[in-house]
């Protein structure tokens, strides 16, 4: 196990965790070496749950506040080891997101005192499918683990807050049509060339804009995916258009159902996933008192993130951590070192 060492500057203890490989469903060395690190702190307890890491103070304070970052990568893109460039730091997750996870550590180990107790989550798997996600499966079988007044997931939102997240819909919908040999295509209906009123209405339809809590979310719905035909000399009687829609965190899942199946009434539309988003929760008292201490502009999240699962708990959560999210997967991302302190030294000042 190669050991980690939290009381190191936040860029040495950054490098070290880029140059751990863990990508996603390989993250035990890297869990290993963060239950170690932990472990050495006397001021927390600490459980591990499968691949991921659960450490929390006792002390008894008024508010419980929660640090969250997630272990691993994407496949590698000839991005390892770590390098230094300047004040950036390239390597595979320096960006996505051990940047955040080394500030996490970082307080974890500055902090045997902090003014609120403080639970941090390192967890495995939120790069694949969500029922591999190592924070669902916490907050699924120990959800009294991360209740909170407030959750921070150090996502990368280039040191500034990213409040709340949209929701996610992915439908499939079905145009009809009868199959004909293409030499005698006028026996047939072409159901690929009927999609196109499909295509067309998505091509004129207007995306909302939903402001919640001062935040403008500006929803999306696209045609992601168009699938017709089994041979190339048979008129294809079925067509499948994908859509996926970004809903503003107010919606829930069902109104989200609603509204796209009230665009197409005509046609048989089949979800395929209906994924709820988190509201920013900005009025809460702990999440305002965050903001305030850190002095910037809160911006609307858009996409979807693991404040969601907080908000499910009924934990407002906010995205804050060091790198430019536009980085995220790709081979060239890095993290610039000035942010890295920044966020380390502004949540100790708030947490401290």
């Amino acid at each position: 196990m190669t050991p980690l060492d939290p009381t190191a500057d936040v860029l040495a203890l950054t490098r070290a965790l880029v140059d751990i490989p863990s990508e996603s469903g390989h993250e035990a060395p890297l869990a290993d070496a963060v239950e170690g690190a932990l472990r050495a702190l006397p001021w927390l307890t600490v459980e591990r749950i499968g691949h991921s890491v659960v450490a929390r103070s006792q002390l008894g304070r008024d508010r419980r506040v929660v640090i969250a970052g997630h272990l691993d990568t994407v496949p590698a893109a000839d991005n390892l080891p770590s390098r230094l460039d300047g004040g950036l730091l390239y390597g595979l997750g320096a960006c996505d997101m051990k940047g955040g996870v080394a500030v996490a550590l970082r307080l974890a180990a500055a902090l045997p005192a902090p003014a609120h107790d403080i639970t941090y989550v390192f967890y495995e798997c939120e790069e694949v499918a969500g029922d591999r996600n190592g924070l669902a499966r916490i907050t699924a079988e120990r959800p009294e683990l991360v209740r909170a007044d407030l959750a921070i997931l150090m996502e990368p939102s280039d040191a500034g807050v990213e409040a709340g997240c949209q929701g996610v819909l992915m439908a499939d919908i079905a145009v009809r049509g009868e199959r004909a040999h293409t030499a005698r295509a006028w026996k047939g209906v072409n159901a690929a060339h009927r999609a196109a009123a499909v295509l067309r209405r998505l091509d004129e339809h207007t995306a909302g804009r939903i402001t919640i809590d001062g935040l403008e979310y500006r929803e999306g719905l696209s045609a992601v995916a168009v699938r017709a035909g089994v041979a190339g000399n048979v008129v294809p009687d079925l067509c499948v258009i994908t859509v996926n829609l970004r809903f503003a965190p107010s919606r829930s899942p069902r109104e989200a159902e609603a509204y796209v199946r009230d665009l197409f009434p005509e046609y048989e539309v089949e979800i395929t996933e209906n994924i709820p988003g988190a509201l920013p929760g900005l009025d809460q008292e702990a999440a305002a008192s965050l903001v305030a201490y850190l002095g910037v502009a809160p911006r609307p999240k858009l996409g979807w993130t693991d404040v969601a699962r907080f908000a499910a708990l009924g934990t407002p959560a906010l995205n804050y951590g060091p790198g430019d999210p536009s980085l995220a997967h790709t081979a060239g991302e890095y993290v610039p070192v000035e942010q890295l302190r920044q966020c380390e030294a502004r949540l100790m000042g708030w947490l401290g």
